[in-house]
């Protein structure tokens, strides 16, 4: 089962890839998250990374493939994994279905979770993570006992960069720009689905669990 996830930034296919991963026993291959681990231990690659990601843009093709590809190639994912995060551009998707075809191998399902961008950046402006332990709440649907600070550690909650409101909205223009013709592109495939990113997250679940089951 070898599944990739497509969205808007802050659509939620991160929390749905994370329940199909658990459901299914695959691993959920996130770029942000080995991004965000690079950024962390300060490696080059993640300074680079960082660069790209404090301004909305994407991570070049050349860095995210080369980190993607040596990602699926190990043991965890011989029995399938949820793509989230990649591909983001239709070289991306086409340097990604080359490589798996030397394998003999393929993409099973592109599910993409719609989200109006109104909503997406409400749901992104509203952010916070904490500085100290990284737990992450949000002002409206999931807000700290006391404002701005961090229910489990204590400390500060902040806004990242990547969630404020000029990044959100440039982010969002990149996306419809370079990442939405993959909806294209896995339509003539005939392997895209299509669903409701605005319904409960159970319910958007419920639906990605009927079409796996096809």
């Amino acid at each position: 089962m070898k599944i990739i996830m497509l969205g808007a930034p802050g659509a939620g296919k991160g929390t749905q890839a994370k329940m199909i991963a658990e459901k299914y026993s695959v691993p959920h291959v996130s770029t942000g998250d080995i991004f965000r681990a690079n950024i962390k231990e300060g490696t080059e690659l993640g300074k680079e990374v960082k660069s790209y990601m404090d301004q909305g843009l994407l991570v070049p093709d050349e860095l995210t493939v080369r980190i993607l590809l040596d990602r699926v190639s190990r043991e965890d994912c011989k029995n399938g994994y949820i793509l989230d995060g990649f591909p983001r551009t239709i070289p991306q998707a086409e340097v990604l279905e080359q490589e798996l075809a030397k394998r003999e191998e393929a993409i099973d399902f592109a599910i993409d979770v719609e989200v109006p961008d109104e909503e997406i950046i409400g749901r992104m402006t509203g952010r916070r993570a904490c500085a100290g332990c990284g737990a992450t709440y949000h002002v409206v649907h999931i807000p700290p006992r006391q404002e701005g600070i961090c229910d489990a550690c204590g400390k500060e909650l902040i806004l990242r960069d990547d969630d404020k409101l000029e990044t959100v909205k440039k982010r969002l223009a990149v996306y419809h720009e370079q990442t939405q013709p993959l909806i294209e592109f896995y339509t003539e495939k005939g392997i895209l689905r299509t669903i409701d990113g605005t319904a409960p997250m159970q319910e958007v679940f419920t639906v990605i669990e009927t079409i796996l089951g096809e």
